[in-house]
């Protein structure tokens, strides 16, 4: 698949922050998602913003897939340079941002994120969740197959509906000190969620 290959050559952030739990979301992951929310019209026509942006493998992915106007927003302004470089060599219009993702306030009709699972500092997700309902139609995340009843709790409070949920599996490579294995996997689900209007 073409977009799989692009997504593939893309440079990765070099010293990713274990706090800020900077796993990488996997090519061929990314290009099936996008393929997906492509599906359900979500992509094509509409703007897209990416929350905790990476390298900005969903967000080149949307712009690649037709998406009108793409934002990519990361705390990290090393992963944002990354970032940039990446769409300047596929050859894509993104907008960057150094940010925290809740000081961002326009509105976008989808959001797409894999954000920190909270897994080294408790509710790191919280704020991209609350942030990602307040912007977005629609929302495509990822989570921590563990922290899926918090999550959906979370979701739901807002009156929000999700949609669809998939299952996939990480490979998490050894990036930090405390990894034992070379790689291991890490159970991951996507949720595609509709926001609750108004």
């Amino acid at each position: 698949m073409q977009l799989e290959r692009i997504l593939q050559s893309l440079e990765p952030v070099k010293i990713p922050s274990p706090s800020a739990e900077q796993y990488p979301t996997p090519a061929a992951i990314a290009a099936e998602v996008i393929q997906f929310a492509l599906g359900r019209s979500d992509i094509a026509g509409r703007s897209v913003v990416d929350l905790g942006c990476g390298n900005g493998v969903l967000a080149i992915a949307a712009k690649l897939s037709g998406a009108a106007r793409v934002l990519g927003v990361d705390a990290d302004p090393e992963s944002v340079e990354v970032s940039r470089r990446n769409a300047e060599r596929s050859e894509v219009e993104v907008e960057w941002e150094v940010a925290d993702v809740s000081s961002v306030h326009e509105r976008f009709d989808t959001v797409l994120m894999n954000p920190p699972f909270g897994a080294q500092t408790r509710h790191a997700d919280r704020p991209f969740i609350d942030a990602a309902m307040q912007l977005g139609k629609v929302v495509y995340m990822f989570l921590n197959a563990p922290s899926e009843p918090f999550v959906e709790r979370r979701i739901e409070t807002t009156g929000s509906r999700i949609t669809d949920r998939l299952e996939y599996r990480f490979p998490i490579p050894h990036l930090f000190s405390f990894h034992r294995q070379d790689v291991r996997t890490q159970e991951v689900l996507l949720y595609r969620v509709e926001v609750a209007k108004g």
